[in-house]
């Protein structure tokens, strides 16, 4: 089992405070979102969800400190999000998995190690070979990308995330570009890591069904610029098993968020 690093002593992971951002469009400003207020506590799994294009990749942006706010604050347990990235706190995984395919698996997933001689400094942290495992790659560490089914290479990316040990992972909308029983799968395969490393999990989808299945709670966006409309408490105890999203618990939490997006 590889342990969350969280700071001793912090209950919030990220706090969001009048977040607001607007880019310049010729010289015409593009609200994207407006006055975004939220907290996140250490540990929690929550998904953003929203219609497209209404600021979620953005928002999750923000917080990794790839673009700055326009208005607002954001603090990564405690620390600027530029502090933040520094002491890499936050690991990210994208739409697409990204992977160098003249490295082998186990060298794609130690990259971030190898930048800035972060490995040498820390050494301490999980090995390339052990997040393979514990993503379900076990005897797949030599192989070259090109090898690998779209939903092995997105979990190669997760596993490359969590390499330099952060407390905090963001994913925007990881498995959108999968066929449903491979989403379905790797929804399952996610959840295994969350409960084994107890990482805070920053969530993007467009997805109803996987929002409920995987997150602690929702926050619904409205269209741009997005604002919160709701946050909802998805109740479900754990372990969930696939089985549950024919339960009554999981048609009453799909039913509130579509209301929430719908209104």
């Amino acid at each position: 089992m590889i342990a969350s690093q969280e700071r001793p002593g912090a209950s919030l992971s990220i706090t969001l405070r009048g977040v607001s951002m607007a880019f310049d469009r010729g010289g015409e400003p593009l609200e994207v979102l407006r006055d975004v207020t939220l907290e996140i506590g250490c540990g929690e799994f929550v998904s953003l969800l929203g219609p497209s294009g209404c600021g979620k990749s953005t928002l999750l942006r923000l917080v990794a400190d790839i673009l700055p706010p326009t208005a607002g604050t954001i603090e990564i347990l405690g620390r600027s999000p530029d502090a933040a990235r520094r002491d890499r706190a936050l690991g990210m995984v994208f739409q697409q998995p990204v992977l160098l395919p003249w490295l082998s698996v186990e060298d794609n997933v130690a990259l971030p190690l190898r930048i800035g001689r972060w490995g040498k400094r820390h050494p301490s942290g999980p090995s390339p070979a052990a997040l393979l495992a514990l993503v379900g790659l076990q005897g797949f560490e030599r192989v070259r990308p090109a090898q690998l089914s779209g939903g092995m290479q997105q979990r190669v990316a997760i596993a490359r995330a969590l390499v330099s040990d952060p407390p905090i992972l963001l994913m925007d909308e990881p498995f959108g570009a999968l066929d449903a029983i491979t989403r379905d799968r790797l929804n399952e395969e996610l959840l295994r890591v969350w409960t084994e490393t107890r990482r805070t999990i920053l969530f993007v989808t467009h997805s109803i069904p996987e929002a409920v299945y995987l997150s602690s709670r929702v926050v619904v966006l409205s269209p741009r610029p997005a604002k919160i409309r709701r946050v909802v408490d998805v109740g479900i105890a754990h372990p969930r098993h696939p089985r549950m999203r024919d339960t009554v618990e999981f048609a009453r939490a799909a039913a509130e968020l579509r209301e929430a997006l719908e209104h």
